[in-house]
């Protein structure tokens, strides 16, 4: 009999999917991972991890099967939380949930549960895992769940073809709505449990408290950047790098022409003081992200105001009116080849080649069609369609069909 840990959260997803593994035959044991906890950031008076380990140990209980806590606290503070810090701090948004994924669940805790003699580690997540033979070897593939408004792929995009051979996904064929019809008719107290909306594993955390804990406020100027000098700016930079007719055909060669053009319009507008006109302040340039509108407590214009640039080392923000703003767009990012991850080597374009993908830049946005061009020192991904809020730090992920190909950080 194969053994599966399931990491237990505490919410409903994760219950029927040990309840199903324990219909299928699977030897399951629950875990529960406290992960951080800090309660002068918390949005409520409530300790979550306290709350959500109790019903990991009442849904244990009524499946029958063994329960532990592990304790990550440590090991996510060191891979998690200082790394948001850091690239907070260097005016990029990082993603903790894909981090989480790639550092905590799949890795601390997989090997946590290998010591308990574990062939699998499974999770709630609403993605489906298959198998592919390519040149006669055989690759596990990670594919997009049933339920395309709960679809987890992207946040697994940066997971290796080894963590993705150990890990299970028992309710990624379901839309949640049958989850949901399980864990009633079983009779889980999560059945009805409403879906946590903090950070990984964290709970309900104030995002702008938790950062203010190691990045202090600062008094900056919120520069207003009209639509007509964003105009003339990008032209400045983008000018002829029209690339759609390169791209032509599913794959091919570049050449060294389009390569410069890729390096022009994969670079963001930069924006100085000159460029537009003061219109409020803000208390650190580094708590906002690109197209961010809430929290810049600026009124009395036609059109809300959405973030185009932050200047951390200035303490600067650039702002815009309208989310049409021409400043929110762009058509390519450059991805560098230390964040780069293929699940399927297969599908990686050779030096100087290109592939014809479709792509995210953030979850649950719809695919986009889009081409990935390996120049060698870096990689380029380019989108038919200029993309809004393109933002550093955040991971861009491409796909075939359902199939997630790769994923790297937008640089």
């Amino acid at each position: 009999m194969k053994r599966v840990v399931v990491g237990l959260s505490g919410g409903v997803d994760s219950s029927v999917a040990a309840l199903l593994l324990i219909k299928k035959g699977y030897d399951v044991i629950g875990i529960f991972m406290k992960n951080w906890y800090d309660s002068s950031v918390l949005s409520t008076d409530e300790c979550p991890w306290e709350e959500d380990s109790k019903d990991a140990l009442l849904v244990a209980e009524k499946l029958g099967i063994p329960f532990q806590t592990f304790d990550f606290s440590k090991e996510y503070k060191q891979r998690i939380v200082d790394y948001m810090f850091e690239e907070y701090e260097k005016g990029r948004t990082p993603n903790p949930d894909v981090l989480c994924n790639r550092e905590i669940k799949f890795d601390i805790f997989l090997k946590a549960a290998q010591k308990l003699g574990a062939d699998f580690v499974a999770t709630g997540h609403y993605c489906q895992k298959g198998e592919i033979t390519i040149e006669g070897k055989q690759y596990f593939t990670l594919l997009a769940g049933a339920d395309k408004t709960k679809d987890q792929s992207y946040f697994l995009c940066q997971i290796s073809q080894e963590q993705l051979s150990k890990a299970l996904f028992p309710i990624g064929h379901l839309q949640k709505k049958e989850v949901r019809k399980i864990a009633l008719e079983a009779g889980l107290v999560t059945a009805e449990k409403k879906d946590s909306q903090g950070l990984c594993f964290i709970g309900k955390v104030r995002l702008p408290d938790f950062l203010q804990k190691q990045l202090k406020p600062q008094n900056g100027e919120i520069i207003e950047i009209d639509t007509n000098t964003s105009i003339i700016k990008k032209k400045e930079i983008y000018n002829n790098c029209s690339l759609d007719e390169v791209f032509d055909n599913t794959s091919g060669t570049i050449d060294m022409q389009t390569l410069i053009n890729l390096e022009k319009c994969s670079s963001a507008v930069i924006y100085n003081f000159n460029d537009g006109k003061v219109t409020g302040m803000h208390n650190g340039a580094h708590f906002f992200t690109i197209g961010q509108r809430k929290g810049l407590r600026v009124g009395g214009k036609e059109k809300p105001l959405f973030v185009l640039q932050t200047d951390t080392k200035k303490n600067i923000i650039y702002t815009g009116q309208g989310q049409e703003h021409p400043g929110l767009y762009r058509n390519c990012i450059k991805i560098e080849n230390k964040s780069l991850n293929f699940l399927i080597p297969q599908y990686i374009p050779e030096t100087n080649k290109y592939l014809k993908v479709w792509s995210r830049i953030r979850y649950r946005q719809p695919l986009q069609q889009s081409v990935l061009i390996n120049a060698g020192n870096c990689f380029y991904l380019w989108f038919f369609e200029e993309q809004r809020g393109i933002t550093s730090g955040q991971f861009a992920a491409w796909y075939f069909d359902e199939t997630l190909l790769g994923s790297g950080a937008i640089e």
